[in-house]
């Protein structure tokens, strides 16, 4: 007895190993997440702006300060709890970012109630913008008849044959035809107003007549009459859409460019150069910080007292910030400069330049300064790719160090081959899905034309656009240009070669919000997170890219106008109803959200797949036994003046009320339709465009309103022209 009591103590320890191997694999895991914990904090800040702009109601100013007490618990926590303290700075961090970006809508002027005829426009010219059938300009402090400086900027196009080149600086005068931001295409699309509301834009038009300058010497932003110039003179040097291009790369312009030569560099993959970011101020302050040390070292008293890597490094800065401003200061360039100046100060402290930390300063900086610009394919393209560049060099930086003995130049020409097609790889394939989610389209050849358009653009096209730019001052930048305009015209040559390819740029099934959402989440989780747990990373890119198959897109669509009705088949294919001054920029959006590269008419008579179209009616049924929907056709518009009078169109008696769930009318439909839901011109007037889905359980209506709710951005809900609070009074004489 006293053995067996003997040998089942000595068993005891021999059933926690397992148990004890959990708790130091936890902790384990938890000190190699260690250094990387703070790097969650901006992640944490940007899901609290994306929090903020998915609400359908405006939140109060209270939740602006409620990060103040998790922020104060977590500060307390520090050094005693670690991760309760790193779990109360992120829950601080979200609700920062929260009310951050409530901060700045509140901030934000009111919208302009601009006039809804012709007016005679007076404002200062801030900025100029060169269109390929003109100039664009945007006024500041714009006013017409019997209004008040306008608290937010306008911009208006010029007449194509416009004699007078204003200038930034210049009170002008005009007349012109103006118009709010618009609306949404479609529900779930781009949100224009939203764009408008953080940037400062009130409306938009185009001029009716010449226009006039009425005082000289204003106020302008700073360098923007520089930026103005320097565009002007590169496109009287450079003719064609390689001027156009030339100009973009040194001051961001891309407005001038005509569209078949964007459409070339979009279907190429070589969009990005266009946008002045990363590669061009690295270049920039690159060529600066080489010829400022070289010009230093000339100087030998200078040289053996001072390390010139400081003011080079200090001079290269000063060059990529004045860069920023002259460009505009657009959000990649910002994030640049901000990785940039780190890069610098890293340098100079003898720290490692290129970080993870880096970048996310960058990110939370950004994001501080302007927090709608998460929601923007710019910032969210621009961030993905610089992540996951950043990521694979942390990760494979000890595999490409310099071995003992050297090897010859033929070796290291080789690695740098192969590192620019790893970074186009690596930068595309991270872009992959923000593209999907917000153009539809994937660049199957991308790799192939930036492996001959980057290393024409590092090293012939913007050091030449930098001396002439130094140049230009004295008059002597033409023969830069002329170097410049060579690559500019070779680049266009691969781009258009590229673009020729068959599939070069293939239409797919956007992505939705939640699906963009998992994919971003996976790659920062593959970048942050250390141990084996980070293959949850990949696993939630796959679900991200594959939700384009679980979020089915609308079965159909009609615009704010109701001159755009769009059915879309069982068999998927894309039906257009197109009425007289539709546009088709809408038209467009619509098949880039169906993944469509075209779409076609709507049928006279017949149809397959689901649509029967027969007379002045189309009905659409996707299932034997599912929903109806009727679409009404356009009608020829009635007669005006006094005999015009008031008629239903369709007449009721011609209308499927119930017959159809759903009934869809280019013009209002009035009486009752009992049985049917009817989505008419004035459903459209009141709350925007439409999309309905016809599921088994009935279908399914969602107008823009209802998409976006009840936000400053969003117009309230227009009221009939007499309501029974504004009816007039009949006259008692």
């Amino acid at each position: 007895m006293v053995q067996s009591e003997v040998v089942s103590s000595a068993s005891i320890p021999l059933r926690l190993p397992r148990p004890l191997a959990w708790r130091e694999a936890l902790i384990a895991a938890a000190a190699a997440q260690q250094p990387h914990l703070a790097l969650w904090l901006p992640v944490a800040l940007g899901c609290g702006i994306l929090l903020y702009f998915q609400l359908w109601f405006e939140p109060s100013a209270l939740a602006q300060a409620a990060f103040l007490p998790p922020l104060l618990l977590g500060c307390w926590m520090v050094g005693r709890r670690a991760w309760l303290a790193w779990g109360m700075g992120m829950l601080a961090a979200l609700l920062l970012g929260f009310g951050l970006a409530g901060w700045h809508a509140a901030r934000a002027a009111l919208p302009l109630e601009l006039p809804r005829t012709a007016v005679v426009l007076e404002g200062l010219v801030t900025d100029i913008d060169r269109l390929p059938e003109g100039l664009r300009v945007t006024l500041q402090g714009a006013t017409w008849e019997g209004s008040a400086p306008a608290a937010r900027h306008i911009r208006v196009r010029l007449r194509a044959d416009e004699q007078f080149q204003p200038m930034p600086g210049q009170t002008i005068r005009l007349r012109a035809l103006l118009r709010p931001p618009s609306a949404p295409t479609h529900p779930g699309a781009w949100d224009f107003q939203r764009a408008a509301w953080f940037s400062g834009l009130g409306g938009s038009g185009f001029a009716l007549g010449p226009a006039m300058l009425l005082r000289d010497g204003g106020e302008a932003p700073a360098l923007a009459g520089l930026r103005a110039e320097i565009e002007a003179r590169v496109q009287a040097s450079i003719a064609g859409p390689a001027g156009a291009i030339a100009a973009a790369l040194i001051t961001g312009g891309q407005s001038a460019i005509p569209q078949a030569e964007m459409n070339a560099m979009r279907d190429s993959g070589l969009a990005h150069l266009l946008s002045v970011s990363g590669l061009h101020i690295a270049i920039v302050m690159g060529l600066g910080f080489t010829v400022l040390r070289a010009g230093l070292a000339l100087w030998p008293w200078l040289a053996l007292r001072v390390n010139v890597k400081l003011p080079a490094s200090l001079g290269a800065l000063a060059l990529g910030g004045f860069y920023m401003l002259l460009t505009g200061a657009e959000v990649p360039m910002q994030r640049s400069f901000a990785m940039a100046a780190l890069v610098t100060l890293g340098l100079l402290i003898g720290r490692r330049a290129l970080t993870l930390r880096g970048l996310a300063i960058a990110f939370a900086m950004v994001l501080t300064l302007q927090p709608a610009a998460i929601m923007g394919p710019s910032f969210q393209m621009s961030f993905a790719a610089v992540l996951a560049l950043v990521a694979a060099w942390e990760w494979g930086r000890g595999y490409v160090r310099p071995q003992p003995g050297g090897r010859g130049w033929w070796h290291r020409a080789w690695l740098v081959f192969l590192a620019s097609i790893l970074t186009s790889l690596l930068a595309g394939a991270a872009t992959t899905p923000f593209g999907l989610h917000h153009f539809g389209r994937l660049q199957i050849y991308g790799v192939a034309a930036n492996a001959l358009a980057v290393p024409l653009t590092s090293l012939l096209i913007m050091p030449s656009a930098l001396l002439a730019s130094l140049l230009m001052p004295f008059g002597l930048e033409a023969w830069p240009l002329r170097i410049m305009a060579a690559g500019v015209e070779a680049v266009l040559a691969i781009a258009r070669e590229v673009a020729a390819w068959p599939g070069a740029s293939l239409s797919a099934t956007p992505l939705p919000g939640w699906g963009l959402g998992l994919c971003a989440l996976g790659m920062v989780w593959l970048a942050l997170w250390r141990g084996p747990a980070r293959a949850a990373g990949a696993a939630l890119l796959v679900i991200g890219l594959a939700s384009g198959s679980a979020s089915p897109p609308p079965d159909a669509l009609i615009s704010a106008d109701a001159r755009l009705i769009a059915l879309r088949n069982a068999q998927g294919e894309v039906f257009i109803q197109r009425a007289s001054g539709a546009t088709r920029f809408t038209r467009d959006a619509w098949l880039r959200g169906w993944g469509e590269a075209e779409g076609a008419a709507m049928p006279e008579q017949g149809g397959e797949a689901g649509l029967d179209c027969q007379g002045g009616l189309c009905r659409l049924r996707l299932t034997a036994d599912g929903p109806m929907l009727a679409m009404l056709r356009h009608t020829p518009p009635p007669p005006r003046g006094r005999a015009a009078g008031r008629r239903d169109t369709p007449p009721p008696a011609e209308a499927p009320c119930g017959a159809a769930e759903i009934i869809l009318s280019p013009e209002p439909v009035r009486g009752r339709c009992e049985g049917s839901v009817v989505i008419d011109r004035f459903s459209v007037w009141r709350d925007g465009a439409h999309a309905v889905w016809l599921t088994a359980a009935g279908p399914v209506v969602l107008s823009d309103r209802a998409a976006r709710g009840d936000r400053p951005w969003v117009p309230p809900r227009p009221l009939p022209r007499w309501t029974p609070d504004n009816l007039p009074l009949a006259s008692s004489e």
